[in-house]
């Protein structure tokens, strides 16, 4: 029986409709998928330049700790010197001299015979430091008509002439904990919040130690005793990865951005090392020490040269980080289900 006129093609057509669904039309991203990448990379570049040449564009003195020794005047001295120093008397040259072996301030200033000044410095302190006090004192010299002499009685250790090692080694470990927490973020689909905190904890274990051989015992660069310095850079590494872990579980895709702004762009940059913590602007100097960075480089200077004189505010400081992100991490769950109780 044939079939009627028209017929076939309509079955034609009727498979190709099936054999061939129609193209679903794909919904045009939101501006924000746009504008966020875009502006964030943005901020980071902008905050990474401002900091790091900002604060080197013309780095001040303030309230720099010198020892002066009698029979010198410490008060006609600051009044020549103004707020740029912060004068120390002491009741003989071997006292300022063991000030500036403590820690307790940057330089000594004593008499070198009736038409001279010895400056004793701490090298150790930065080159951009004792170069400002040099300086410092060498205009108030000249004003007295005196001439100075220089010795430096804290120096860098033998591979590390420009004072840089600890700066770098804590940037490393500071990167190192920033991209373990980083990727600890994605891992909250395969392990459980106890393995995960077992992961970051042991991994800056691994990162502290290695970092310390390396700068240690292997480069001798750092000249801090071991053990010290690996609880030093343990804590500096659990710190940078539990916070990063921190920011990211609450802020979400922001969270990282912010602890690259946080961690590697302004605690980096206000960490003393390239620009000593004494010549950076109020804002800078008042949160230097606060974070992470700041607080390690002090840490390892003070191990490395001053036989850990000032060492325990700075090892509390990064222990207090990385201990208080991580309760705050554990508290996320609990806070999550009251947050969803609430709302039924």
């Amino acid at each position: 029986m044939e079939s009627p006129v028209g017929a076939a093609p309509e079955r034609e057509q009727i498979r190709s409709s099936v054999a061939e669904p129609p193209r679903s039309v794909r919904p045009r991203p939101p501006v924000r998928a746009w504008l966020q990448p875009a502006v964030i990379s943005l901020v980071v570049a902008a905050a990474f330049i401002s900091c790091y040449v900002g604060l080197q564009r013309d780095p001040q003195p303030h309230r720099v700790p010198i020892a002066v020794a009698a029979p010198l005047a410490s008060g006609a001295i600051h009044e020549a010197l103004g707020d740029t120093v912060e004068v120390h008397p002491a009741a003989d040259a071997g006292a300022a001299r063991r000030a500036v072996q403590g820690h307790d301030v940057v330089a000594a200033l004593s008499a070198d015979g009736p038409d001279g000044l010895r400056l004793e410095i701490a090298g150790a302190d930065g080159t951009s430091t004792t170069s400002a006090v040099k300086t410092l004192v060498g205009a108030y010299a000249h004003g007295a008509g005196k001439h100075v002499t220089t010795e430096d009685v804290v120096p860098f250790a033998h591979f590390d002439t420009r004072g840089l090692a600890g700066f770098y080694m804590a940037f490393g470990v500071t990167l190192s904990g920033f991209v373990l927490g980083s990727n600890a973020l994605g891992l909250a689909g395969l392990l459980h919040l106890r393995h995960r905190f077992w992961l970051l904890a042991g991994a800056s274990v691994a990162i502290g130690t290695l970092a310390a051989v390396i700068a240690g015992p292997v480069l001798g660069a750092v000249p801090a005793p071991v053990a010290p310095l690996v609880v030093t850079l343990t804590l500096l590494a659990a710190a940078a990865a539990f916070t990063t872990k921190l920011l990211g579980t609450y802020l979400g895709p922001v969270g990282v951005p912010v602890a690259t702004l946080l961690l590697l762009t302004v605690g980096n940059a206000t960490s003393g090392a390239t620009i000593g913590a004494d010549l950076l602007p109020t804002a800078a100097r008042s949160v230097s020490a606060l974070l992470p960075p700041g607080a390690a480089v002090r840490a390892v200077t003070d191990l490395s040269y001053f036989d850990g004189a000032h060492v325990s505010g700075p090892v509390i400081t990064l222990g207090l980080w990385a201990c208080v992100a991580a309760l705050l991490l554990a508290l996320r769950p609990r806070l999550t289900r009251q947050r969803a109780q609430g709302a039924v």
